[in-house]
């Protein structure tokens, strides 16, 4: 209840910003962002059911462990980088400026691919087969994007497009997995 409590908090407040000019556009922005996280937590975490989980109680642990300081450092990197980004001219320093959220993420998936090796033998199944249902969907998607795109049909900045694969396909994994453990309950 407690991500859905918040979620549910922070959207107010930040719809309740709209009208205030003292409120920075950055801060309204965190706040939509932290609010719908949460909202979309809360909402996942209502659609699973746990019974198809085959990871141990000391593996979940240490996954979350690893995970949620990485996430936070991804968070303050990408914050970093975009206030720098304004205040950096020379191309090699931008270039590493750019790239500071980067090692933030391989820890992350460093503590995913952990929990995914710990798990046991059905779990690692549904995880490689969200895994390839998410890579298919999304590639797909970028596929028919790029075609409608090349005939003109539609317009997307390519930087937009490129950092959204990676989230895009987070998510897929997400909901690939919760149809997918169905299946197996």
């Amino acid at each position: 209840m407690a991500p859905l409590g918040g979620g549910l908090l922070l959207l107010g407040a930040a719809v309740a910003s709209e009208g205030h000019r003292q409120v920075p556009g950055l801060a309204r922005g965190l706040l939509y962002g932290v609010a719908i996280g949460l909202l979309l937590f809360a909402t996942l975490r209502g659609l699973r059911d746990g019974a198809c989980d085959g990871v141990t109680p000391t593996a979940r642990r240490r996954y979350l462990r690893e995970l949620v300081p990485a996430m936070a450092a991804y968070v303050i990197a990408v914050l970093l980088s975009v206030w720098l980004l304004k205040r950096v001219d020379a191309p090699l320093l931008r270039a590493l400026v750019a790239l500071l959220p980067v090692p933030a993420i391989a820890l992350a998936m460093r503590a995913v691919v952990r929990r995914i090796r710990d798990s046991d033998e059905l779990q690692r199944r549904i995880e490689l087969e969200a895994v390839s249902v998410s890579a298919v969907c999304v590639s797909m998607g970028y596929l028919a994007a790029g075609l409608l795109q090349r005939a003109r049909v539609i317009d997307i900045d390519a930087s937009a497009a490129m950092i959204w694969v990676f989230p895009l396909l987070g998510l897929g994994i997400g909901i690939a997995k919760l149809v997918l453990r169905r299946r197996y309950d």
